[in-house]
């Protein structure tokens, strides 16, 4: 709620201008999913999608060839005609039609001039601009009387620490673009798995937000996963049993060389193999093997499916690009398939 306010200010206040108009947010990750991993950073993260401003369109153009766990994307930025269109009885200024010198003396600017590097859209020049926005809109939201503020720097995200005296939170505000109507974004940060070190079972080599260009956007699947255990939640009949199960495996078993990320797979899938009407409280241990046995299956095959990816199982609330089911499913555990040495390692620690 606090977020939304200080969101609603901010687009008021970009409403007449030439930068990205912020959306309502999106709680993603493990915090707002319902569990948490042992290893929790203690960050709320939020994905704030970005619409383009009038006169501009985003357009997306695929920057890797899609064989790492998170693909990553460039926003193509392009001026379009806003001749006789009208925002707030307004009439809007054309970027495209009108002359430098008109824009000029309105003092108007497209995006390409103030946050783009050449024809894309630049993740750090925006997250720059965000933090500076929170920063001069921050007095004009009512939750500030109670809120102290403190910025903590950061080139690709805005992160901030909110303390009234009793709690204090942490808060990561993420950019991201939404891939058409989907529920599929690019983002500014890599996804949480793709951060810090790999295990012996992670989904090979991470990609560190500190080496990536500047143009780059990971795309992220956080969205999709959150809604599809929302899905779930409402219909299992012991309610938050397959999160309890999640928490166990990822707490108890820290340091088995099993991410968290990989276990959060695995119970993706086993909660689309095993009907949800078994998910009951005196069968908790039972879905307990289920886990385990899918894990070790799919350590004897090598393969582990990424779950967004090339998944045509998905629940039909969840909303992908049109291609994306039919892609080939990405396989999480291709390293043990090319490295002998790292999948013995990966049994023993199984």
């Amino acid at each position: 709620e606090l977020m939304e306010g200080l969101r609603r200010v901010i687009a008021h206040s970009v409403s007449n201008s030439c930068y990205p108009v912020p959306q309502e947010a999106i709680g993603v990750g493990s915090a707002f999913e319902g569990w948490s991993p042992r290893e929790w950073d203690g960050v709320y993260r939020l994905l704030v999608p970005l619409s383009p401003p009038p006169g501009h369109a985003f357009y997306l153009e695929p920057s890797s060839a899609g064989q790492m766990a998170a693909r990553s994307f460039r926003v193509r930025v392009e001026l379009v005609c806003a001749c006789h269109r009208e925002q707030l009885g307004r009439e809007l200024l054309c970027f495209l039609h009108r002359s430098q010198k008109e824009l000029r003396r309105k003092h108007q600017r497209s995006l390409l001039r103030t946050l783009c590097t050449g024809s894309y859209l630049d993740v750090e020049k925006t997250s720059h601009w965000f933090s500076q926005c929170v920063r001069s809109s921050w007095l004009h939201v009512p939750e500030s009387r109670s809120w102290h503020l403190v910025f903590q720097p950061c080139s690709r995200s805005c992160q901030l620490r909110l303390s009234d005296g009793k709690e204090s939170l942490r808060v990561e505000v993420l950019f991201g673009v939404r891939q058409g109507d989907s529920d599929i974004f690019v983002v500014s940060q890599p996804p949480e798995a793709q951060r810090g070190g790999s295990s012996i079972s992670g989904s090979g080599q991470p990609t560190k937000a500190n080496i990536m260009a500047s143009t780059a956007w990971p795309e992220t699947y956080a969205v999709a996963e959150a809604k599809f255990f929302r899905h779930v939640a409402g219909q299992v009949p012991c309610e938050g049993l397959h999160l309890k199960c999640l928490q166990l495996f990822t707490c108890i078993l820290r340091g088995t060389g099993f991410s968290s990320s990989i276990w959060k797979t695995v119970v993706m899938h086993v909660l689309t193999t095993v009907p949800l009407s078994q998910w009951r409280r005196k069968e908790f241990a039972r879905r307990l093997w289920d886990i385990l046995a899918y894990l070790g299956r799919c350590l004897q095959l090598k393969r582990l499916e990424h779950f967004v990816l090339g998944n045509e199982r998905l629940p039909a609330e969840i909303s992908l690009p049109r291609a994306m089911p039919k892609l080939e499913p990405l396989n999480l555990f291709e390293h043990l398939a090319r490295d002998a040495a790292a999948h013995r390692e990966a049994m023993q620690a199984y």
